[in-house]
């Protein structure tokens, strides 16, 4: 269904925050939105991210579900905040548009994937896993022991496949050919300005100046537009101490390291 062209009026959008890294209960307020989104029928999204990026299928489903959005009628603009990196960066190529600070940390698209080697500490400690598996690489990546030679050139080509649809989803979001895109996409980060250059974003400027864009683009008020914000996570406890919301994002960071230990990640990690 294509939702009915809007007379300039004065009418609302929706916002959608992604802050902190993408996964787990994070992915779904931000699929649980735009579900609102679409029933409430908005005729703009501005869609705020300041993320490092996060797990491969959460930002592929969100991703998905922003290009379904706007096959409904539904114009959507990016906002890259602070950071908007990795796997920011692919949810952020199915909006309309991207807006970035000039100093917005973006890019790093590429793919990482790392376990954690422990043998040495474990026979320090005398500590020593007995493994009884179905195949020789069904323990890939265990903890107790280094990778062989034959798992390492199965995991890259688990890497290099992720990262050609990575790179793929980039070009076609940004109407780049992917030769353009390999050219900058070997995991550097980059200024909201020099991403401009490069056709990472297409406008320099705030969240006030994202919302007019996406105003403009529905054919809304851009002087009297309201935005209604959407998925809103509950109010953490810590959130009202003083730096606790720094907290949290360093809690977030150590949870998505440790949770996702050998799993494929769009993160950008300094």
């Amino acid at each position: 269904m294509i939702w009915p062209l809007r007379r300039k009026s004065r009418r609302k959008i929706a916002r959608i925050i992604i802050d902190g890294p993408i996964g787990g209960q994070s992915r779904k307020l931000v699929l649980k939105a735009i579900k609102q989104v679409e029933e409430r029928e908005f005729p703009a999204l501005l869609l705020r991210i300041d993320s490092p990026g996060g797990t491969v299928g959460d930002s592929q489903e969100i991703h998905s579900a922003l290009l379904r959005l706007r096959k409904k009628g539904c114009h959507v603009v990016a906002s890259f905040g602070n950071i908007s990196a990795s796997g920011g960066v692919y949810v952020g190529v199915a909006a309309d548009k991207i807006v970035a600070n000039p100093g917005t940390i973006t890019g790093s698209i590429g793919v990482i994937l790392r376990g954690n080697n422990l043998s040495k500490l474990l026979e320090r400690i005398g500590i020593r896993f007995e493994t009884i598996k179905s195949g020789a690489f069904k323990d890939i990546l265990s903890p107790d022991r280094a990778l062989t030679s034959e798992e390492r050139q199965l995991l890259q080509s688990l890497i290099d496949s992720s990262y050609q649809q990575f790179v793929n989803v980039v070009a076609e979001g940004r109407k780049l050919s992917p030769e353009k895109v390999k050219s900058f996409s070997d995991g550097r980060v980059f200024t909201g300005s020099q991403a401009k250059d490069l056709g990472l974003i297409d406008d320099l400027g705030d969240e006030e100046h994202a919302k007019k864009l996406a105003a403009k683009l529905a054919d809304l008020d851009e002087e009297d537009i309201r935005t209604v914000t959407l998925g809103k996570p509950r109010k953490k406890f810590m959130g009202i101490i003083p730096r606790g919301e720094g907290l949290f994002q360093l809690f977030d960071l150590i949870s998505m390291e440790l949770k996702n230990s050998g799993q494929i990640l769009w993160l950008y990690r300094p």
